[in-house]
């Protein structure tokens, strides 16, 4: 669902086209333990960095994991927010909190139920 999508830019209403193209762990790498994850926005690749600490976070509040394709499904969920939010066009990297990983966990999976129920 947020691995090929279009935001719409909220400064220039023009369609961006993002694309999941990678999913790296990154141990200390920026002296944050984190999950990037890659996007091609328009060509331009976006990282969005989702902290270890939410997997943990995650599993102790409700006993299952953050799959891979989940994570990809929560930074597209967030890029798409972003962009739409006219947070975005000229930045490389997201870096998100615990909670607002969480957050985008909750909305991605519910959008993610509303389409399979439709």
């Amino acid at each position: 669902m947020f691995e090929d999508f279009i935001a719409t830019d909220r400064w220039t209403k023009k369609p961006v086209h993002c694309i999941y193209q990678a999913l790296i762990v990154a141990i200390a790498t920026r002296h944050a333990d984190a999950v990037d994850i890659k996007f091609l926005v328009d060509g331009k690749t976006v990282w969005v960095a989702l902290p270890h600490p939410a997997w943990v976070e995650y599993k102790k509040r409700t006993g299952r994991l953050i799959t891979d394709s989940l994570a990809v499904e929560i930074a597209g969920h967030y890029l798409k927010a972003a962009l739409e939010a006219g947070e975005g066009m000229g930045r490389e990297m997201y870096s998100l909190t615990v909670e607002e990983t969480l957050a985008h966990l909750e909305t991605a999976v519910a959008a993610m139920q509303a389409l399979a129920s439709a």
